[in-house]
C-alpha cells in the first residue's frame, strides 16, 4: 500500500486539519482508494462545506412543493396528477478547459438528474457568462460551448428553448456554463435515491466506466492557475445517443415496480451515487469492484470509484427483479451488472480480487462532512454619483445599446439549438420566457433563467432580490403563474471574506424575494472557486452570479402572451412605479464607460402587485403584447418588441426623469404592454382598482421608432436597428466552425 504523504493529501484537495478528521473518523490511516473517496465527498462540489449553513436560509416549502432540495432535482405539483421536475447545475471549470465536452456533459448531467426521478425531460435551458468578446480565447470558448450544448441536446431529442448569455471582463479566466432541465412526471411515479432493504441488489446500468473525469469534482473545487490547461483528462466525454437510450430504458423500468432507489452518477461518479443512496437510507453498502463494467484494461478501484464517465446510473432493485431489469437494458443495448448489495453496517465496503480495499463509515462521508462558517465581510453599496450625464442623442444611444454584447441578438446561438423537437414548444427563444405545452393537455410550463451580476457585485443583497424578481416578471409577462425556482450559485474563493460576503448577501436577498413572491427554491447547485490566480498570488474572481432558473404554470397555453407588437395603432403603456434609476445601468456602462452607483432597489410588494395584475390582464385577453423592463430600460424593451414584430413605435410621453432616466433607467417591477383602444377603459379601471400605476407611453406605428422630445424628434428605422442588433454575433463568430485554435 502506498504511503499517504502530506503531498498526496494536498494533491487530493484536503487540508491538514481535514486529514486529521479522516484519521479520527477511521481510527487508522486510509489507503489511497479511501483517501480518494474522502477527497471527492469532502470537495466543495459535493459537500457544500462553505455554503451549507447559509443555504438553510432559503425558503424551500410551499403547497406546490412535492420535493425540495436534497434529491436529484426539485418536484412541484402542476395539477391533474402531474409534476414538474427541474434543476440547474454548473459545468464551469470543465467548459473553460474543454468547452465542447464541458458544455455537452453539463447538459447530459442535468438531464440525468431529472429523468432519474421518473420524469421525461421536456425542455433544456442554459445561462452562459463569457469574458470580453475581444479576449484571445473567447471566440474559441463561445464556439465550443454553444456547439457542445447544441450537439448534446439536439442528439438526445430534448428541445433547448431559451436561456441567457452575458459578457464581462470578470469572466475572462472563468466562464460560466449553467444548464437547466425541466421534465414532467406522474406524481404517483416519482423516484427517490434513498437505498433500503437489507440484501437488496445494487445494479449498475448505462455506459462502461473509463478513466475520463477522474478528480473532476476536486478540480471543480479549486482556483484556476497556469496549469489548468493540463486538466483536460478530468473533463468527461459525453455520448448523447447513449443518454437517449438510457432515458428510454430507465423510463421503461420505472413503469414497473422493480426499483427501490435510483441515483445518477454525476460528480464523483460511483462514489457519490453509492454514498448518497446509502446515507439517505441509513444503510450500508457493499460493492464488488470486479463486477463494474469497464472499458479500459487494468483499472483500479481508485480509478473506478473516482471516474466521472458519463451516461451511468446506480439502482437498488427489489430482490428477484434483476432478470427483468437486465432484459430491458440489454434491449436498449446498455450495460447492466449487479455490483453489490445493501447492508446493515452503515459502512461503505469495497471488494476487489477477493480483498477488502475500502471500509469507511458512511456518516463522515455524508452528513458529518466538514461544514465551515467562514468569516465574511459585507459589501458596502456604492453611493449614486452626482454627475450622471444626460443623453445627448437618444437614437445613437439606443443603437449602441442594441448592438452591445449584452443586448445584441442571440440568434446565432439559439439557431444552433433544436428548440422545436417534441412539437410542444409554444414560445421559442427570444421572448421573456420559453413556453412548453404539457404534452396531451392544454397546460403549459413557462421557463426562464435570470441574473444581473453587476447588480450583485454592487449590492449582493439587492442583486439577489432582483434575480428572483426578474424571474417572477419574466414568467408573469407571458401569463404564467410563478411556481418555484432552482439556483446555480457561482462565486469566487469562499476563503476570501469579501467573496463569502457576496455569497451571504445574495442568499439573504434571494430568500427575502422567494418568500415575498411565493417562489421557493426546490433544487440547486453551488459552484465556488470561480477565479484565476494572478502572478502575485491574489485571485481575480468572477462577478457574484446567483443564476436563477424558474418555472411557472399556465392552464391554457393558447393564452400565453408574446413580446412582439401585433398591429399598428395599439396603445403602448408602462406598468409600475418609476424613478429613472441609472446606477449600474447598461446605458451608463455602454455609452459612458462607467460601472458606478447602486443597483436599482427592488420593492417586493410592488413586484407582487404588478405581476399579479399583468397575469390577470393577460388571462382576460385584453393585452396584445407584454415585455418586462430590464437591461437598457424602457427604450430597449420597446425596441425589442418592435424587432420581434417588424412594427414600430411612437413614444411621445413627457420625460419625467429626463431623457436618460425616463428611457434608459432600469427601475424594477416594470412591464411594457400594448392594448387596443377598446380595451383601454377597462384596463385603466382595473389598474386603478389594483392600485397599480399605469402611464401611456405612445402608440405602435409602421417600421420605425420615434422619440418625441422637447426640442426635436429622434427617428430610428427598424432596418437600421435590426442591422445593428444582428451584427454583433455575425461579426464575432463569422466563419466559426467550432474547431478554433
Amino acid at each position: 500500500m502506498s504511503e499517504i504523504t502530506p503531498q498526496i493529501v494536498a494533491e487530493h484537495g484536503l487540508s491538514p486539519e481535514e486529514y486529521e478528521r479522516v484519521l479520527a473518523s477511521m481510527g487508522r490511516e486510509p489507503n489511497l482508494t479511501e483517501l480518494g473517496i474522502f477527497s471527492v465527498m469532502w470537495s466543495e462540489h459535493c459537500s457544500y462545506k462553505s455554503s451549507r449553513i447559509h443555504l438553510k436560509k432559503l425558503p424551500t416549502t410551499g403547497p406546490q412543493v412535492i420535493c425540495g432540495p436534497g434529491e436529484n432535482a426539485g418536484v412541484v405539483d402542476i395539477g391533474d396528477g402531474q409534476a414538474a421536475i427541474f434543476k440547474m447545475e454548473s459545468h464551469n471549470h470543465p467548459s473553460y478547459i474543454e468547452p465542447y465536452q464541458g458544455a455537452a456533459t453539463g447538459v447530459g448531467g442535468i438531464l440525468r438528474d431529472v429523468f432519474t426521478m421518473g420524469a421525461r425531460p421536456v425542455a433544456n435551458m442554459n445561462a452562459l457568462r463569457f469574458g470580453r468578446p475581444d479576449h484571445p480565447k473567447m471566440r474559441h470558448l463561445i464556439s465550443g460551448v454553444v456547439h457542445g450544448i447544441g450537439g448534446y441536446g439536439n442528439c438526445v431529442g430534448v428541445p433547448t428553448v431559451g436561456g441567457e448569455t452575458n459578457f464581462h471582463a470578470a469572466y475572462d479566466g472563468n466562464i460560466l456554463v449553467n444548464a437547466m432541465t425541466v421534465g414532467v412526471a406522474e406524481t404517483a411515479k416519482i423516484f427517490y435515491s434513498a437505498a433500503s432493504g437489507i440484501g437488496n441488489p445494487i445494479v449498475y446500468v448505462g455506459s462502461k466506466t473509463g478513466r475520463d473525469g477522474i478528480h473532476g469534482a476536486t478540480m471543480a473545487s479549486a482556483d484556476f492557475d497556469e496549469d489548468s490547461e493540463e486538466k483536460r483528462p478530468t473533463v468527461q466525454v459525453g455520448d448523447p445517443f447513449t443518454e437517449k437510450l438510457l432515458i428510454e430504458a430507465c423510463l421503461e423500468l420505472m413503469a414497473s415496480d422493480a426499483i427501490v432507489a435510483i441515483q445518477d452518477m454525476g460528480a464523483a461518479g460511483l462514489t457519490s451515487s453509492s454514498v448518497e443512496m446509502a446515507s439517505k437510507g441509513g444503510v450500508g453498502i457493499e460493492l464488488v469492484m470486479d463486477d463494474v463494467p469497464q472499458r479500459e484494461e487494468g483499472m483500479t478501484p481508485y480509478e473506478m470509484m473516482l471516474s466521472e464517465s458519463q451516461e451511468r446510473m446506480l439502482m437498488v432493485l427489489k430482490p428477484g427483479r434483476e432478470a427483468e431489469a437486465e432484459a430491458i437494458f440489454r434491449k436498449w443495448e446498455l450495460d447492466f451488472a449487479v455490483i453489490g448489495r445493501v447492508t446493515d453496517t452503515g459502512r461503505m465496503v469495497l471488494k476487489w480480487q477477493g480483498d477488502t480495499v475500502c471500509d469507511i463509515p458512511l456518516g463522515p462521508l455524508a452528513d458529518e462532512a466538514p461544514s465551515y462558517d467562514r468569516p465574511f465581510t459585507r459589501t458596502t453599496p456604492p453611493e449614486m454619483p452626482g454627475d450622471i450625464p444626460e443623453s445627448s442623442d437618444i437614437g445613437a444611444d439606443l443603437l449602441k445599446l442594441m448592438g452591445s454584447p449584452d443586448l445584441a441578438s442571440r440568434r446565432w446561438i439559439w439557431e444552433q439549438y433544436d428548440h422545436m423537437v417534441g412539437a410542444d414548444t409554444v414560445q421559442r427563444p427570444g421572448g421573456d420566457a420559453a413556453v412548453v405545452r404539457v404534452h396531451g393537455t392544454d397546460k403549459a410550463l413557462a421557463i426562464t433563467t435570470d441574473c444581473t451580476p453587476r447588480y450583485c457585485h454592487a449590492d449582493p443583497h439587492e442583486g439577489g432580490k432582483q434575480a428572483i424578481a426578474e424571474a417572477f416578471r419574466n414568467l408573469s409577462a407571458v401569463g404564467a403563474k410563478p411556481l418555484a425556482t432552482t439556483d446555480c450559485m457561482n462565486f469566487g474563493n469562499p476563503q476570501r471574506p469579501e467573496i463569502m460576503g457576496q455569497f451571504v448577501g445574495c442568499i439573504e436577498g434571494m430568500a427575502e424575494a422567494c418568500e415575498a413572491l411565493d417562489m421557493p427554491i426546490v433544487s440547486g447547485n453551488v459552484s465556488l472557486y470561480n477565479e484565476t490566480k494572478n502572478d502575485d498570488g491574489s485571485g481575480s474572481a468572477i462577478l457574484p452570479t446567483p443564476a436563477i432558473g424558474a418555472i411557472g404554470l399556465m392552464q391554457d397555453w393558447r393564452k400565453s402572451c408574446t413580446i412582439g407588437f401585433k398591429q399598428t395603432g395599439d396603445a403602448i403603456l408602462v406598468i409600475g412605479d418609476r424613478v429613472g434609476h441609472l446606477g449600474q445601468s447598461l446605458w451608463l456602462r455602454e455609452v459612458h464607460g462607467r460601472e458606478e452607483g447602486p443597483p436599482p432597489p427592488v420593492d417586493l410588494r410592488a413586484e407582487r402587485k404588478a405581476g399579479d395584475f399583468v397575469r390577470k390582464a393577460i388571462e382576460n385577453g385584453c393585452v396584445t403584447a407584454c415585455h418586462d423592463v430590464a437591461d437598457g430600460g424602457i427604450a430597449v424593451a420597446v425596441a425589442e418588441m418592435a424587432l420581434a414584430s417588424g412594427i414600430g413605435a411612437l413614444l411621445n410621453e413627457p420625460q419625467p426623469f429626463g431623457v436618460a432616466g425616463s428611457y434608459f433607467g432600469e427601475d424594477q417591477g416594470l412591464y411594457v404592454v400594448t392594448l387596443r383602444d377598446d380595451a383601454l377603459p377597462g384596463f385603466m379601471a382595473a389598474a386603478d382598482a389594483a392600485d397599480v400605476v399605469v402611464d401611456l407611453l405612445g402608440r405602435t406605428i409602421r417600421d420605425r421608432i420615434v422619440f418625441e422630445l422637447e426640442d426635436s424628434d429622434a427617428v430610428i428605422p427598424l432596418d437600421e436597428l435590426r442591422s445593428v442588433h444582428e451584427g454583433f454575433f455575425a461579426e464575432l463568430m463569422g466563419g466559426s466552425d467550432g474547431v478554433l485554435a
